[in-house]
């Protein structure tokens, strides 16, 4: 151990609060709804729970572990993490590199989406939107705030990026004041309001009835059958199930590094097996019960079960930026209810984003001994500049390669590695006694079994499956239009040289480490 004092949390409350709401983001509100509804309604719902009980649980627990046990050498991300875990290879820890970088590289497109949703708060209450009644003009006024076209509501994509400076100034203010003073007092205040935003809205979800009495099978009670009626012979398709698993590690924030970094905050006694299983429940609560629950049926209700099918399927942006601003605009106190949905957003979104900077941030404090300060505003400069092409190039494909590699590719190839690093080199018998230490309830015995074998074979399959069916279509860019192509392949680029810069500063960090340790002696 150091002499160096690192950051820890103020309580129990605080590091369950803060891991719920890295976790729980706008995939709760948006993704969520739409995959269950375009893959098979209820029955989606069969490999989802799967998927939580033999990946997302798991992995859970993996990560709190693998996280406390490396903030006990004064490690905070994945490769100071990985060396802890297997000191006598030296190859391991740029393989935690993985574990900074997917992180990274959503954060520089997900603050921005994020600062949509503080902009259409403001809008919302403003009475901006409150006159569009139907998804053309919704759609353009999303695409005009989005700077991909001129027209009567904006002029440039200057609004957007305003609100972009300012979500992106509140993210590092939290992340300049730390982890108790930062992120936890945040996700104090913030979790329970949003909460309570999410309640208000389920309940004016719940009280809609039939508005159209000529339409009387438009009702609620068939807008959440919608959703919910089961599909079974969707179950024949591979892939769901894929879905259902990219939707668990999507929302648990399991296979980023992030819990990793989180843990790493943790004392040596402090329990992970009650405290990452409330973290998981107060998430998925959120997801299936709010997430699933209000946009949706509720637009079942106002545009019936034809046009929902096409609403459901088509995108995540449209469902929240195009379609519920619809259903709120026929409510009465529109603006009111405008306000609520996007700011329950903005809030999902921070919690998340402020999450995602935190292991770059660890990097350079615990590597380099580098002042917090100093981080946040090395960390800072740099991802400003990262940012501005997913800002300037929307249009042309760039956030969609981003989340791609950075949010889904990444993210199941970490989650593999640090499950057999945790299994199989660790070792489940150290495993599972380094799991209980403290802990305050016993892991069912069966995930002993679950997690050496269980859980590493369906993340080899997942991984195996995507190799068959997309990997040539996706490198070649089969399915990208020629005039984007230029800017997908600079995007490649530039992941590359971000890829392989972290991997140089962790040589760096471990080369003054030896350093240091041979003047020692």
């Amino acid at each position: 151990m150091g002499s160096k004092r690192r950051d820890n949390w103020g309580s129990r409350l605080g590091v369950i609060m803060a891991v719920a709401g890295s976790a729980i983001g706008l995939g709760n509100f948006l993704r969520f709804p739409a995959k269950a509804a375009s893959n098979g309604g209820g029955a989606f719902m069969i490999p989802y729970f799967i998927s939580l009980l033999l990946l997302g649980i798991p992995l859970m627990w993996i990560e709190w572990t693998l996280g406390r046990y490396g903030g006990g050498f004064e490690h905070g991300t994945a490769p100071g993490i990985f060396h802890s875990v297997w000191q006598k290879n030296r190859f391991i820890k740029y393989f935690g590199v993985i574990g900074i970088f997917g992180p990274l590289v959503i954060f520089i497109y997900y603050t921005y989406i994020e600062s949509w949703t503080l902009a259409y708060s403001v809008f919302s209450l403003a009475g901006k939107y409150v006159n569009l009644a139907d998804q053309a003009s919704m759609q353009g006024f999303l695409r005009g705030f989005q700077g991909l076209e001129h027209n009567q509501y904006f002029n440039g994509i200057g609004p957007a990026y305003l609100f972009f400076l300012l979500t992106f100034a509140v993210n590092t203010c939290v992340i300049y004041y730390g982890i108790k003073g930062g992120i936890e007092r945040l996700c104090k205040w913030a979790m329970p309001l949003l909460f309570i935003f999410g309640l208000l809205l389920l309940f004016r979800v719940f009280t809609l009835g039939t508005p159209d009495s000529a339409r009387p099978e438009w009702n609620i009670l068939n807008g959440f059958g919608f959703l919910w009626n089961p599909d079974f012979s969707a179950l024949k398709s591979a892939k769901v199930w894929l879905e259902a698993a990219g939707q668990i590690f999507f929302t648990l924030s399991v296979g980023i590094g992030v819990i990793l970094t989180y843990a790493s905050y943790l004392s040596k006694g402090d329990d992970v097996v009650l405290s990452g299983l409330t973290a998981s429940s107060t998430n998925e609560m959120t997801e299936v019960i709010l997430g699933g629950s209000i946009i949706i049926p509720a637009a079942f209700v106002f545009f019936g079960p034809v046009d929902i099918q096409s609403i459901a399927r088509s995108g995540v942006f449209n469902l929240g930026f195009v379609t519920m601003p619809l259903v709120l605009n026929k409510l009465p106190l529109a603006q009111i209810l405008g306000f609520i949905w996007f700011f329950l957003l903005f809030l999902a979104g921070i919690t998340s984003s402020v999450s995602l900077a935190q292991p770059a941030v660890a990097f350079l404090e615990d590597e380099f001994d580098i002042n917090r300060k100093k981080a946040v505003i090395i960390f800072g400069a740099v991802c400003f500049l990262l940012c501005q092409p997913a800002i300037f190039f929307l249009g042309n494909g760039v956030v969609d390669e981003l989340d791609f590699w950075g949010g889904t590719f990444f993210l199941v190839l970490f989650a593999t590695i640090e499950t057999i690093l945790f299994a199989w080199v660790f070792g489940m018998e150290k495993a599972w006694d380094e799991i209980h230490r403290g802990a305050d309830m016993r892991v069912p015995r069966i995930y002993k079994f679950i997690i050496k074998y269980i859980t590493p074979l369906f993340l080899l399959f997942i991984l195996g499956m995507w190799l068959w069916q997309e990997w040539l279509p996706i490198i070649f860019m089969k399915n990208v239009s020629p005039q984007s192509k230029p800017f997908i392949l600079g995007t490649r680029l530039g992941l590359l040289f971000i890829f392989v810069t972290l991997g140089v500063l962790v040589k760096i960090a471990w080369g003054r480490k030896r350093a240091q340790l041979e003047r020692a002696r």
